[in-house]
């Protein structure tokens, strides 16, 4: 753990989030702030087109990524941000998001750019692809793969995992093996039924499940309403002050803030590791500007929509019951912000985080899939599906601590291929 700590503190150094915030900035400018089309992008991502057999729709591939990026990132994520970071991590990783939506963009269009035409007719692309095709540097390639099967098993399997034993073990006091080997048949039984299952299951689960908890979280500001401004204040003073104003809960200022929220924002939508162009990749869109279009919406959704809604409610809570934060592990702040919900409380929050952890391992399976198709072959897929449903019992019972730790490792090693990428071949990349 020390090690582990020690070397994320160096990768996640100054450095590298000012080389990620450059690349959000630079690309929001470069492409003349594509934020302002959103709405256009959202209309896209709903359009149908005919049906190709071999790939997705656009709606389909937005909403694999989604079902990888969307879950505990934006619950556990959030409230491990502001209990290490302070509220102004919220600030930090929002920032993250709403800038990350112009590097998401860019990220899929070079993915279509250089993605590849099986046998089979299906598409396959991504980070890999492109330094493959685009850079012509496979060693960079293979480097891409590897952190990205690891990040699979990682940051896609295990921190879901974790996250579902923790939340089904305090609330309803269950022993994490059954609920691993559960997690695991469950994820199993979607996976070996490849991507065409895959992208069916996102369609016809996440938008459900991402409405009934924003309405949860909007629930609770209404009640929270009389601190609503004051956490907002909350959260921007503390976002950029050198000496923490959360006392004793959260935080160390702005070093902390700006190291924590910059790294849950880039856990939660990835925008500048690159996986969600591998799902891009898959979709039936000849134009990369509509596809990539579509794909930018992922990470409004993701953070720019769900992790502020998670930390207001959080920072809201803070004010509103201090006993219930003030001893809490970092994992738990949310939680106590979702025990003041009427009737349902604690139950509600555990059965969103387990049906969000499920998504996640089911699209962050594809993910890994697609890094061993470009390692192996086709023929090492089933033996990495096979190891991804046993890493799934086994990540349900190792500590949280050094899951995140980990997890936040293998993202800053995937970055920095991807991020190499983008910059070496931004002049390709049109709005």
């Amino acid at each position: 753990m020390t090690l582990l700590e020690r070397l994320n503190d160096f990768l996640w150094g100054f450095p590298l989030l000012l080389l990620l915030l450059g690349t959000h900035i630079y690309f929001t400018l470069r492409l003349g702030f594509p934020q302002r089309n959103l709405f256009h992008a959202i209309r896209l991502s709903l359009v149908g087109d005919e049906t190709k057999e071999r790939n997705l729709s656009p709606f389909a591939a937005l909403s694999t990524t989604l079902a990888a990026t969307l879950g505990t990132g934006n619950i556990i994520g959030v409230s491990t941000a502001v209990a290490l970071g302070g509220p102004g991590a919220i600030l930090w990783c929002w920032l993250t998001g709403i800038l990350g939506m112009s590097t998401a963009y860019s990220e899929c269009y070079l993915s279509l750019l250089y993605r590849q035409k099986t046998e089979d007719g299906s598409y396959v692309g991504g980070p890999m692809y492109v330094l493959k095709n685009g850079l012509h540097n496979s060693k960079l390639g293979i480097l891409y793969a590897l952190c990205a099967l690891a990040a699979a098993f990682g940051v896609g399997c295990t921190t879901q995992a974790n996250s579902v034993t923790r939340a089904t073990s305090l609330s309803f006091g269950l022993s994490p093996h059954p609920v691993g080997i559960i997690l695991a048949l469950l994820t199993g039984a979607v996976i070996l039924g490849g991507i065409k299952s895959i992208g069916a299951l996102c369609e016809r689960t996440i938008p459900a499940i991402s409405f009934l908890y924003l309405l949860g979280c909007l629930l609770l500001l209404i009640l929270y309403r009389q601190h609503l401004v004051t956490a907002i204040v909350w959260i921007v003073k503390d976002a950029f002050t050198f000496t923490s104003l959360s006392g004793g809960v959260a935080g160390a200022g702005l070093t902390q803030a700006v190291r924590y929220g910059i790294a849950r924002g880039l856990f939660t939508n990835e925008a500048g590791i690159g996986t969600s162009a591998i799902a891009a990749a898959s979709s039936r869109t000849e134009d990369p500007r509509i596809q990539a279009y579509v794909s930018m919406t992922a990470v409004f959704w993701d953070t720019v929509v769900m992790c502020l809604m998670t930390g207001l409610v959080v920072v809201c809570n803070m004010l509103n019951d201090p006993a219930s934060t003030a001893g809490a592990a970092e994992t738990d702040l949310t939680a106590a912000a979702f025990s003041h919900l009427p009737y349902v409380g604690d139950a509600f929050l555990t059965i969103s985080l387990c049906a969000f952890a499920v998504t996640t391992l089911i699209g962050w399976s594809y993910f890994g899939e697609k890094a061993t198709e470009y390692l192996a072959g086709a023929k090492g897929i089933p033996v990495y599906k096979v190891f991804y449903i046993l890493m799934i019992y086994l990540g349900a019972i190792i500590p949280m601590r050094l899951v995140w730790e980990c997890t936040d490792l293998i993202n800053a090693l995937m970055a920095l291929p991807n991020l190499l990428a983008l910059w070496m071949l931004r002049r390709k990349i049109k709005s």
